[in-house]
């Protein structure tokens, strides 16, 4: 059965968009009318979802876009291009761009501390803001921002000390984003999944797995 267009006439931005969670999002939004922005910082798989996208809507348009959602001057560059290309900004952005770096605490780097923190929750800060930012400019309130956390925020998990505390963070940051947002009718929410078999998991040991599952 077709979904509902209740996405018409919108334009959505979804990071991390080239694989997995993201991927799924993208094709559900675009099957709901929406106009995709696929984000992911490897242009050819932003290019093989743009691929799988429906198109059936009169003014429907797609779009595939670089970016490094742990910099700032990327994400100005990123919505840069959008606002050129649909001269409007987004009217729901999803921040599914996340990596891991597994490895238990005590031999855990700084540095591997530190990437997964600047991709899983400054990341999402950047897009938020920036997205908020673009519509409260725009002078037309109204928004949907969606940040896609992990249960492991809420349990933790073996070997993910870096990863559990970003998604944890994430969960924080959203809830108040979303009581400073809400007066220029911006929604903001958290969606925590489970284990989701993704390119992201095939990386995560069999024996954490078992212990999760």
């Amino acid at each position: 059965m077709a979904a509902p267009l209740r996405l018409k006439s919108t334009l959505a931005l979804v990071t991390g968009g080239g694989s997995g969670i993201g991927r799924a999002i993208c094709q559900r939004l675009s099957q709901e009318g929406a106009s995709v922005a696929v984000v992911d910082v490897n242009i050819d798989s932003a290019n093989e979802t743009l691929g799988s996208l429906s198109c059936d809507v009169p003014g429907q348009e797609h779009v595939a876009l670089t970016a490094d959602v742990s910099r700032s001057e990327s994400v100005s560059a990123l919505m840069e291009q959008i606002q050129s290309r649909f001269s409007a900004p987004p009217r729901v952005a999803v921040s599914s761009a996340g990596i891991t770096r597994d490895e238990f605490l005590l031999r855990l780097s700084e540095e591997n501390f530190n990437t997964v923190l600047d991709v899983n929750l400054k990341g999402p800060f950047l897009i938020t803001q920036a997205v908020a930012r673009s519509i409260v400019s725009s002078g037309q309130n109204g928004g949907s921002i969606i940040n896609i956390s992990s249960i492991v925020g809420k349990v933790g998990n073996l070997g993910q000390a870096n990863y559990a505390a970003s998604k944890a963070g994430l969960e924080g940051f959203t809830k108040t984003a979303a009581k400073e947002l809400a007066k220029f009718g911006i929604r903001c929410n958290t969606v925590l999944p489970g284990f989701t078999v993704t390119p992201m998991t095939d990386t995560v040991p069999q024996k954490v797995l078992d212990k999760v599952s």
